[in-house]
């Protein structure tokens, strides 16, 4: 499992968050079966298998529009949780996000990597609009209040929590799950992955059988 914190006091964090990968694993283990999987059984509706994940948020992106799940129904979306502070999984994340938009080449067209922060008060719409135009044109930022964050991390069922660290920016870091979460187009949830489950390149081409299998266009 992956999670972003800085301090050394965060073991019960720590702790805590592999108890909750542990039943993550167990609970998302079928969703791994899509690659076996024909067309025709590709998830249809917005809720779909045992993880129960359910793409529904209203957000802010980074050019100040609000935004629901509804505004990407066509695209697949790489959806991944964290937040700008972070010094290490998530801007690594991010970059593996990028490389593999440049390795889906032309079928990017049809991709659309968000980054959602849990980090609010500090993760402003200027300030999510500056991070991820580093990392690739097409990413999308999202942000909003405590509660719209909440309720959208929730849903995707991510961990997060606030860590006091006195070392940090502003006194404080937060600690979080790490997956990337594979959406349909249609909002049905398909797979997640971590960073370092495999090269960016064997991901692209498992996201572009999946693109060329439900009869997209390239």
């Amino acid at each position: 499992m992956n999670q972003t914190s800085n301090g050394g006091g965060l073991s019960r964090i720590r702790r805590g968050l592999w108890a909750m990968t542990g039943v993550a694993v167990v609970a998302l283990g079928a969703a791994f079966l899509w690659r076996a999987q024909t067309p025709g059984d590709l998830p249809g509706p917005r809720v779909t298998g045992e993880a129960a994940i359910t793409n529904a948020y209203t957000l802010t992106d980074h050019t100040g529009r609000s935004v629901t799940a509804d505004d990407f129904d066509g695209q697949w979306q790489l959806v991944f949780f964290g937040f700008t502070h972070c010094p290490d999984i998530c801007p690594t994340t991010l970059a593996y996000m990028a490389q593999v938009m440049d390795a889906l080449g032309p079928k990017s067209a049809q991709v659309t990597p968000i980054f959602v922060t849990v980090d609010p008060a500090r993760d402003t719409r200027d300030v999510m609009a500056a991070y991820v135009e580093a990392f690739h044109p097409r990413m999308v930022g999202l942000t909003g209040t405590e509660a719209q964050i909440a309720e959208a991390a929730g849903n995707f069922r991510v961990w997060y929590e606030r860590a006091e660290d006195t070392t940090a920016p502003n006194g404080y870091t937060m600690a979080h799950s790490g997956h990337i979460y594979v959406m349909a187009p249609d909002g049905g949830f398909v797979d997640v992955w971590l960073e370092g489950d495999a090269p960016a390149e064997t991901f692209a081409e498992n996201l572009s059988a999946l693109i060329q299998a439900t009869g997209s266009s390239s």
